[in-house]
């Protein structure tokens, strides 16, 4: 196989010559010089019914790769490899012929090379080893010859041929063809450097029409694919056809580039002559002491265009923009609309940047003053540097922290500015309808402005701030657009370092911004939006955080806010637990806050009053600083009687416990359920009737039952809409617990779907499902199995001191949920 191409001296800037015209020097196997007149000796240049004679039945291919030698060319090939080199030396020994064949594509797991059915027959000239381990050859191409069939595979290839004569060469239209082409040919050579005008001499010399035209073919810069076009052309009238238009084509290519370097040059020149006159015009203004005040500020915003550092494309905008300014009268409209614009681009930071504070150690602490936990949102934010130390153009991703209100996620935003040493921008994009608040509205629309993007981003002064897009999650749509679309570009790494403001119209780059955005839910946020974002969900706190956090954050930023001192108030843990027990029940922080808030402001007012000490508040002050409880556990009143059953449930603002009620009357096959149930839900509480009728015998319950009977299921809370399949194995233990008498145990809650079968399948919100549980004091909850993997989200010291059972089937709950005394050998509880 040929390993590489080297073209010796004696070729010229097409690629290959025929019979080497120039007289140029080649090389043999001695290393001397060797003259056209050496190969004519070696050669042996026999008519066409020679070719024919000469070709053996069994003829040695070599496979060649990006080239086409044409019959009557000679061209230097270097062959490497054992097998290709024994061709070579195989075929010395004996006729010296070979038959050069173009390759196709190789194809994966094929035994032969894919070979073109028409190739060249060629003499070996001359041959010289290196001490690569490679082979020089010379080959002069005999004729065309057509691929019949492999007949040896290993060491090398050889195959039945034929030779394949020209046909339709003769006539005045041919004469006309082939006078038409060397005239073309000859208007190419003197346009393009890469041909000598020697072979120009030659060409017009030749009669042969097929010849001139593989001449011309075997000289032209064209892909080989194309070359192999024209080998495959027996009919000599369409081969000078053939090439005839490859010459054209060329030729229209090199007139069109000729044409543009001209256009170009006369702009430069033009461009340069409008530069002088308008320096002479300065100085004369100068000399004359006259300027006024366009003058004044057109010179400004000039020397502002140079130091702004903007790419090829705005410097362009801006700098035609400013040419109109110049010739616009100062008392037209025009004038303030161009004046505003070149203010825009001006004053926009393409290239200020901070530097991004690269100390990972550091990074840590400043995360970890500002934040408790977050555990993976901070190793994210740590990662992001670590890779930016490393690589410092990398693009990063956009991250999307989602959890409920109240968790941290706005503040964690500006901790991560800090950390990282950038500027904070932050948007609120909640409610927001119209896609020009992201895009701006184009210049034709009267007091239009950049969007809300590049306005932040002047605003910052800086190409890489820390960009928080807040409730992505509630952006809208209306007849005015659809501004998540609009985002799509923003939020994208691949695209956004071409963002274009319909204002600005030029791109500018946001890949060096880092992005972050919020919400309190995922469905709401549009699937492509959603498919360019990292999520990091920032589940609720439990208790124990929540004292931790009050201690070091709330407490200190409510004393200062509230003008109050350390020797004014103390709070003590027992306090915070009270407020965190009966005054608040949420995921997040933001009401335990609001009640700190308001006990911090009744001790100042009495500080103001003229009370001297410090105010010492335990758990018994508690209700004199903010009243009654608001918030007690009725899980134990509740599940008193049988037919009421606690489940878990999620909602946007974190897990919360559900209560399932069940009653039975009189009636005929009847159920009803309400509590502003969806569909989902509903269908949930049919397939556990059905599943519970099912199972009537083994529950002990009368097969009968539910002819003479209707059934109500009702999930209190009836303002707020609840749906989803995770209540199924409550809804089932509600009914089940009616029809047997026995009560639900009041210290279990439990979540899953169920189907038919009695199978429970997973759910999602584990997490937030078991921080609400944790908050209401339950301690035992049965989950589906297969929602095991979830409890690696949960702290250990939650995990620790709750009890998970994992069930499979509704005969799993119905043991654990009803039972007093039971034997769990067969369902996995974890402690």
């Amino acid at each position: 196989m040929i390993k590489n191409l080297h073209v010796g001296s004696f070729q010229n800037r097409a690629g290959c010559v025929s019979i080497n015209p120039l007289n140029e020097i080649l090389f043999n196997d001695q290393g001397n010089n060797m003259t056209e007149d050496d190969i004519d000796k070696d050669v042996n240049n026999d008519r066409e019914e020679d070719f024919f004679r000469k070709i053996p039945d069994g003829l040695p291919l070599l496979p060649i790769k990006d080239m086409v030698v044409f019959p009557g060319t000679v061209m230097p090939l270097v062959v490497a490899g054992a097998n290709s080199i024994k061709l070579v030396d195989d075929s010395l020994v004996s006729n010296k012929i070979i038959g050069l064949f173009l390759e196709k594509e190789k194809k994966e797991g094929a035994d032969t090379p894919d070979l073109y059915e028409v190739g060249t027959a060629c003499f070996i000239v001359k041959m010289l080893r290196f001490p690569d381990d490679s082979v020089r050859i010379l080959v002069q191409g005999m004729g065309r010859i057509g691929l019949k069939k492999v007949t040896q595979v290993t060491p090398y290839v050889k195959a039945s041929v034929e030779p394949l004569r020209a046909f339709n060469g003769e006539g005045k239209e041919v004469d006309a063809l082939k006078t038409n082409l060397v005239s073309k040919f000859s208007a190419l050579i003197s346009k393009i450097p890469y041909i000598p005008d020697e072979l120009q001499i030659m060409i017009t010399n030749l009669s042969d029409p097929a010849r001139i035209a593989d001449l011309i073919a075997s000289s032209l810069n064209v892909p080989a694919t194309e070359k192999q076009t024209i080998l495959d052309i027996l009919d000599i009238h369409k081969r000078l056809m053939s090439v005839t238009a490859i010459v054209e084509k060329n030729l229209e290519l090199v007139e069109l580039g000729a044409k543009i370097q001209g256009e170009v040059k006369t702009e430069i020149d033009k461009g340069q002559r409008d530069f002088i006159l308008r320096q002479q015009l300065k100085a004369i203004q100068k000399e004359l002491g006259e300027k006024d005040e366009k003058t004044r500020e057109i010179e400004e915003l000039e020397k502002k265009i140079v130091e702004a550092g903007m790419p090829e494309a705005a410097l362009k905008e801006a700098t035609r923009e400013m040419d109109r300014l110049k010739v616009i009268p100062i008392e037209s409209a025009e004038y303030t609309v161009a004046r505003t614009y070149l203010d825009w681009l001006v004053n926009l930071p393409w290239a200020k940047s901070t530097e991004d504070n690269l100390d990972i150690l550091g990074a840590r602490k400043v995360l970890d003053e500002d934040h408790f936990d977050l555990e993976k949102v901070k190793e994210r934010v740590l990662e992001f540097l670590a890779v930016r130390k490393l690589k410092p153009d990398s693009k990063g991703s956009i991250l999307c922290f989602v959890g409920p209100p109240g968790t941290g996620k706005t503040s964690l935003g500006k901790s991560i500015a800090r950390a990282m040493g950038r500027k904070f921008i932050r948007l609120s994009l909640g409610g927001v309808r119209d896609e020009a608040e992201i895009r701006g509205h184009r210049r034709t629309y009267v007091g239009a402005l950049p969007g809300r993007i590049i306005q932040s981003i002047r605003n910052a002064g800086t190409n890489n701030p820390v960009f928080m897009l807040d409730e992505v999650d509630k952006l809208g749509s209306d007849f005015r657009g659809d501004p998540s679309s609009a985002l799509l570009e923003v939020l994208d790494p691949e695209q956004n370092n071409t963002f274009s403001d319909h204002y600005l119209d030029v791109p500018f780059d946001l890949s060096r911004v880092m992005f972050i955005t919020t919400g309190n839910v995922l469905y709401s946020i549009p699937a492509p939006l959603r498919d360019r974002m990292e999520v990091l969900e920032l589940a609720g706190y439990t208790e124990e955080d929540k004292v931790k956090i009050a201690r070091k954050y709330l407490i200190p930023r409510q004393i200062k806010e509230n003008g109050l001192k350390d020797n004014n108030i103390q709070m003590n843990d027992g306090a915070i637990v009270k407020i965190i027990r009966d005054y608040t029940r949420e995921a997040g922080l933001r009401n335990l806050e609001r009640e700190i808030a308001s006990i911090c402001r009744k001790v100042a007012r009495a500080v103001t009053e003229g009370k001297e000490g410090k105010s010492t508040i335990g758990p018994n002050d508690i209700s004199s600083y903010l009243g009654p409880m608001k918030f007690y556990s009725e899980i134990a009143d509740r599940i008193k009687e049988p037919g009421v059953a606690v489940g878990l449930a999620w909602t946007p603002v974190g897990g919360e416990i559900l209560f399932i009620e069940s009653t039975k009357m009189k009636g005929k096959k009847s159920l009803t359920l309400t509590g502003s149930l969806g569909d989902v839900m509903k269908e949930s509480a049919q397939a556990a009737l059905s599943c519970v009728r099912a199972r009537a015998v083994s529950l002990g319950i009368d097969e009968d039952f539910f002819e003479n009977m209707d059934l109500h299921i009702h999930i209190p809370a009836g303002a707020i809409p609840k749906d989803g399949p995770s209540a199924g194995i409550t809804l089932a233990m509600s009914l089940v617990s009616l029809l047997t008498g026995r009560t639900v145990r009041d210290d279990v809650a439990m979540t899953g779907e169920i189907t038919l079968r009695g199978k429970v399948l997973p759910v999602g919100g584990i997490k937030d499902k078991v921080l609400a549980a944790n908050r209401a004091g339950i301690k035992t909850i049965i989950l589906p199995e297969k929602n095991e993997k979830d409890l690696e989200d949960i702290s250990e010291a939650i995990r620790n001191k709750m009890n998970f059972i994992f069930v499979d089937k509704i005969d799993d709950v119905i043991e654990v949920a009803l039972k007093k005394n039971n034997s769990r050998s067969k369902i996995k509880e974890v402690k």
